[in-house]
Order: C-alpha cells, then sequence, then structure tokens
C-alpha cells in the first residue's frame, strides 16, 4: 500500500480467520481492541495509533508517512472466537512511501534520554531469551515526573530488533515501584534493538527511544 510522503491518508484493513471471514470480535486490551504500531524500517517515526472498527470488520485510522522508503505496520490484537476463546495475535504489513530512501543510522545505545523536556532513563540490560526488568524513571528537571495512566497503565513498552523487525509489545508490571515503571522485557534473540517507551503527563503522550544491544 503507498501513502504520499508527508500528506494524511487512511490506512484500512480487515483481520480474516481461517475461513477468510472478516473478524469482528475483539478484546478490549489496555482500553482499546486495537492498537497499531507503524515504524519506517530504519527505526525512525514511531507511531502508536488506534484504528476504530466499522460494522463489516474493516478498521481505518489517519496515517501520515513523513518521509520516503518502507514503513512496517503492526497491528497488535487479541482475537475473539465464537466459542469465546482469545488468541493474542501481531501482524504485520509493509507500507510504501514513494521517494529516494536514505536510511538514517541507530541512535548509539544508552540508558538516558531527552524528550520534549523530560529526562528518562532506565535500568536493566535485557539477555536473549530471559525474562529482565527494566525500570523506566521520567524527571522533569529535579523532580519525578507526575505520569498519568495511558491506556490504563502508567507507561507501554515496544522493541523492533534491527533488521527483521521483530515486535514486542510489553506492558508494565500493574503496581507501582515507587517512581518507577517497570517491564519485564524477554527479547528473543541477540541484536540490536530500538525501545519506544510512551508515557503520558498533563494529558500528553510523549515517546522516548533508547537504542540495546543484546549480545
Amino acid at each position: 500500500m503507498e501513502f504520499p510522503v508527508g500528506r494524511a491518508g487512511e490506512l484500512r484493513f480487515q483481520i480474516r480467520d481461517q475461513r477468510r471471514r472478516a473478524v469482528t470480535r475483539f478484546a478490549v486490551v489496555h482500553d482499546k481492541p486495537m492498537h497499531l504500531i507503524v515504524v519506517r524500517r530504519d527505526l525512525t517515526g514511531y507511531q502508536h495509533l488506534h484504528p476504530t472498527m466499522a460494522p463489516d470488520g474493516t478498521w481505518s485510522v489517519p496515517l501520515t508517512l513523513t518521509e520516503p522508503g518502507v514503513w512496517r505496520a503492526y497491528a497488535d490484537f487479541t482475537a475473539v472466537a465464537d466459542d469465546g476463546g482469545q488468541t493474542a495475535v501481531t501482524l504485520g504489513t509493509d507500507l510504501t512511501a514513494p521517494g529516494g530512501y536514505a536510511p538514517r543510522p541507530l541512535p548509539a545505545p544508552a540508558t538516558t534520554g531527552t524528550v520534549d523536556g523530560f529526562t528518562v532513563a532506565y535500568e536493566g540490560t535485557p539477555n536473549a531469551g530471559e525474562p529482565t526488568p527494566l525500570r523506566f524513571r521520567v524527571s522533569a528537571g529535579a523532580a519525578a515526573a507526575p505520569l498519568e495512566r495511558y491506556l490504563g497503565a502508567y507507561g507501554h513498552l515496544v522493541a523492533l530488533r534491527e533488521g527483521d523487525l521483530g515486535y514486542l509489545h510489553v506492558h508494565p508490571q500493574s503496581g507501582r515501584d515507587g517512581d518507577a515503571v517497570t517491564f519485564q522485557l524477554t527479547v528473543p534473540g541477540p541484536g540490536r534493538y530500538r525501545m519506544f517507551l510512551d508515557f503520558q503527563v498533563a494529558g500528553v503522550v510523549h515517546t522516548a527511544g533508547f537504542t540495546v544491544t543484546v549480545p
């Protein structure tokens, strides 16, 4: 599917079962039945969107691809079968923005970054195949930022692997850890990953990005 660079378009899609029927029943997970992650293949331009579904099972969402290149869209959802059984699924597809593609190198690995005037830092070292706690703290100046619940949690973490774009979407532990938000992250294998932390302050959602190398 092709989108003009820098111009608002609309992404439309259906989820179909093994019999090619449009799926229309979805469980609400963290306040939404569908999470759509869009990112360019060099792991820039990250977007976390929430499409709406028509009665026939067609999902739609406004979408702008800001730069030329091939982008990856991940539909992250839990389908509900006729017998009530639930299946968590992530499906991916490529989107194209025409023009000269100039991939950017990943930023160097770091455990601290800034976004929109906030300082975001994390503790923990992911290892391939092992659950690892990552503790994120968001600061505004010298004080902890007053995080608000966003989609039912104090933060959401997506990790994407460079190259094959392996995808992880992790929700935090239910209880607060002081002023930290803790995630249990299990990466499937070695490589360089780009982690994106969504958090909300004063009704505005911000996204901090981190590069991490997993041996």
